[in-house]
């Protein structure tokens, strides 16, 4: 568009600008463009917002003037706008009358904190009447604080307590010792000594602290579980804790919190009195419900807010660019202006896609993910907050509390609504400023969004764990044997467990106690993590280890010649030993490689058990145990800065294979007789219907089972009409069973952004039927028969599930 002429025209994207610049002049020649007319098209069409409905939602709220040039670009369609205000956080008791120790009150004081939040005096009065709660608020509201306060207040009234009295859990080392300083300044004013133990820790910091324990120790699950079953001598001080503080409890979803549930178990057995439990998270719809399945005891709830500054906040849907180049092109007009900008992914990859898409326009940008290095993530926290890096892209482990220093923008990928409060509470925490956007992305759900954003404000997430998993559960009662010998009358509810392992060998009964066969059982035990099941490939550079990856995911990311993706570096996978030695090694490609890869995979579901069945309007779904045989036989070349396509593929030469047993729903879709019967290949259009639905199920209820989707794995049954969703971790973790409680609106939803796409392609696209996970490279995909299977399921059409036949094709 030229916008002193008022000249436009919508041309198809080609690399080469020179060639579509060529293109517009010949059109122009002959006489095929006019004023106006494009921008009128795409507003009619529903690509970009009419300016007057934009001046409507902006009404009298006064947003900055970057924000008016990204409201306005012309590019991307504004799905809604606002200016976030925090309303002011109620107020509670004056510090000096609250009967806190003189030392306490002193500190407070000469810190500037005068009167306490409404909330903070709730669980400070809370935790000293000995009450298990959950503290519900924002990062940097003064959560802390409220748990804090109270129980260095109660380490004070027992000076002769000869021990650990609290015990302080984080779920990553970085947030831990960046919290220590603050947990530090509140209880040496009381005389209360604070240590931190975990894999950074000294070997002379550790004699220290067993010799002379501190009062409040800083820990993490993974110490916890090692030394425990290991029974050494901090597991012997920590049995004297009183009160256990479970910070960012909202982590603890899925195969973490089930294994995390059973540590939780474990400490209390050993621990003399009876532990008082406190939880801090962030806000959750559900916080009670599963903090009671976490912890395994009834908890109380309060929830509180604190100040920021005024925030503009847009949903925007990108229509005529990628949802990448969009988060770029956000990042870069915010840091142009000096706004420290923090984007979040929803993945590694995506992560490590946007930084390097982001330097080559010149944005001063670091990645902070997960499996970097711990070093490499402190110093970019450390630049950061030293404002000598403009911006982060980063992944969720960012949402967690550690001090970065001022934000003034937060740009995001779509995450359940929860979570993006809890991202963009990071903007404006100083009074200025802030800008927030949710990027829509090239997927189903972001094209839901797009036409009804109400709803996403209302699709609050649901965490999820499965306690009842049985890999989880069969390795944490040999660590409960391991902690403390089980006497006969205990554990009743691991009773089939604890005779299995008797019948293996693994626990003998010694004196009636039940006790563990180290011998056979300590490779088990020392092989194991509590953050996943499975073992992992070992990744080395030039003979150095750079990290790991569990499978199965490994075998999909790196197979030979996979593209992997590194700390914003990508490398080609040169040798992958498997499944004898369980090793990558990488070699480092050229910055201009403008490749990357996905794997192609097959599955095979066998129902192993069913636990529970039932109708879903009128489609029978089962909730079962399944066994999945993965192979991953090659894999497809696609271009970097496309979303997703169809590639280039390539085979290997001997396919991986591994196979696993999970949780997860089956159904039988109805026959799309109509699409059949216009069909000239009636198996391809029927088979193609099963493998869209699949995605579109998977990919649309993503937000309402809680953001799940990413746990998810699927399979379509070619002429059976059988479609598995299961859970990708080993055993289970709870979010299949999310999608089986909520499975009549997931199928509602899906309905809808199938019938509401307004592509006419017959596969469909990246916006209703394609999935960037899919393992058959978004082929042999129906856009018009999986409407029809949609539409038939939510009219109530009946369906039984029936097994498989042995010619039945799996589309993954």
């Amino acid at each position: 568009m030229c916008e002193s002429c008022k000249l436009e025209d919508l041309l198809e994207y080609v690399k080469n600008y020179d060639e579509v610049y060529l293109e517009f002049l010949s059109r122009y020649d002959s006489g095929m463009i006019s004023k106006k007319k494009v921008s009128e098209s795409m507003k009619s069409e529903g690509m970009i917002r009419p300016e007057n409905e934009i001046q409507a939602m902006i009404k009298n709220t006064n947003p900055a003037e970057i924000t008016k040039k990204i409201l306005f670009s012309k590019l991307d369609y504004i799905s809604q706008f606002k200016v976030l205000k925090s309303p002011e956080p109620e107020m509670g008791m004056q510090v000096k009358d609250m009967g806190l120790d003189e030392s306490i009150t002193k500190y407070l004081t000469e810190s500037g904190i005068s009167q306490f939040y409404k909330f903070q005096e709730d669980a400070i009065q809370n935790i000293m009447y000995g009450e298990d709660i959950i503290i519900e608020a924002p990062t940097a509201s003064g959560k802390t604080e409220a748990f804090m306060i109270p129980i260095v207040q109660k380490a004070v009234k027992k000076p002769q307590h000869g021990g650990i009295f609290s015990v302080f859990v984080y779920p990553t080392k970085s947030l831990s010792r960046d919290q220590l300083p603050k947990i530090q300044g509140i209880a040496s004013v009381a005389g209360i000594s604070v240590g931190i133990f975990d894999g950074d820790t000294s070997q002379v910091e550790r004699r220290n602290m067993l010799d002379n324990p501190p009062d409040i120790l800083v820990t993490n699950f993974d110490v916890l579980h090692y030394h425990m079953w290991h029974q050494t001598k901090l597991a012997d001080i920590i049995s004297t804790a009183e009160i256990m503080v479970v910070d960012e409890a909202h982590m603890y979803a899925g195969i973490f919190g089930s294994n995390v549930h059973y540590i939780l178990k474990r400490l209390k057995r050993i621990c003399r009195a009876d532990l008082q439990f406190v939880a801090a998270s962030a806000t959750l719809s559900d916080a009670s419900v599963f903090c009671e399945k976490l912890f395994g005891v009834k908890m109380g709830t309060v929830s509180g807010s604190g100040r920021k500054g005024e925030t503009d906040f847009a949903i925007l849907f990108p229509s005529l660019r990628t949802q990448r180049a969009l988060m770029v092109n956000l990042t870069k007009q915010l840091t142009e202006k000096n706004h420290k900008t923090m984007v979040f992914s929803n993945s590694h990859i995506n992560s490590e896609l946007l930084a390097i898409q982001a330097r080559k326009q010149k944005i001063n940008i670091k990645v902070h993910r997960a499996g970097l290095l711990s070093n490499y993530r402190r110093s970019v926290e450390k630049e950061f907050k030293e404002d000598t890096l403009c911006a982060i892209s980063c992944t969720p482990t960012l949402e967690l509390g550690i001090d970065v220093g001022d934000v003034d923008g937060v740009i995001s990928s779509p995450v359940p609504v929860n979570r993006l409060v809890q991202r963009i509470g990071r903007a404006a925490r100083k009074g200025q400023r802030g800008f927030a956007f949710l990027v829509l992305g090239n997927d189903p759900i972001s094209q839901y969004y797009k036409n009804h954003p109400d709803d996403y404000f209302d699709d609050s997430e649901k965490s999820y764990i499965d306690p009842k998993n049985p890999f989880v559960e069969r390795l944490q009662v040999l660590a409960m044997a391991c902690d403390k010998p089980i006497s006969k009358h205990e554990l009743k509810e691991h009773h089939h467990i604890i005779e299995q392992h008797l019948k293996e060998g693994n626990l003998v009964i010694q004196d009636n106690r039940i006790t563990p066969n180290f011998e056979k059982i300590r490779e088990l035990l020392n092989e194991y993590s509590i953050r996943g099941i499975g073992s992992s490939v070992n990744i080395f550079l030039n003979g150095k280890k750079m990290g790991d990856r569990v499978l199965p995911i490994a075998l999909e990311e790196l197979h030979k010649d996979a593209i992997y993706f590194l700390a914003g570096t990508r490398y080609v996978v040169r040798e992958f030993d498997y499944p004898k030695k369980d090793y990558a090694k990488l070699q480092r490609v050229p910055a201009d490689h403008p490749y990357y890869t996905r794997a192609l995979t097959e599955e095979w579901p066998t129902i192993k058990t069913i636990y529970e069945r039932r109708k879903a309007f009128g489609v029978e779904v089962a909730f079962c145990e399944l066994h999945i045989e993965k192979k991953v036989y090659g894999y497809a070349v696609l271009e970097l800065g496309q979303d997703i396509t169809q590639g280039q593929k390539t085979l290997l030469d001997e396919p991986l294979t591994y196979d696993f047993v999970t949780k997860g729903i089956v159904f039988c879709a109805p026959q799309p007789v109509t699409e059949i019967q216009t069909a000239e290949d009636e198996e391809y259009v029927e088979a193609s219907g099963y493998h869209a639905t699949e995605h579109v199920l998977i990919e649309g209820s993503n937000m309402i089972t809680g953001g799940v989707s990413q746990d998810l794995g699927g399979i379509s049954m070619g002429s059976s009409g059988l479609i598995f969703i299961y859970d990708g971790a080993i055993g289970g973790s709870g979010a299949s069973r999310a999608l089986y409680d909520r499975f009549e609106k997931v199928l509602e939803r899906s309905m809808r952004i199938v019938m509401e796409c307004p592509c006419i392609n017959e596969s469909g696209c990246p916006r209703c039927t394609f999935s960037y996970r899919c393992g058959n490279n978004n082929e042999f995909l129906h856009k018009n028969s999986s409407l029809e299977i949609l539409k038939r399921i939510n009219a109530g059409e009946q369906t039984r599930i029936i097994n498989p036949s042995e010619h039945d094709r799996p589309l993954v």
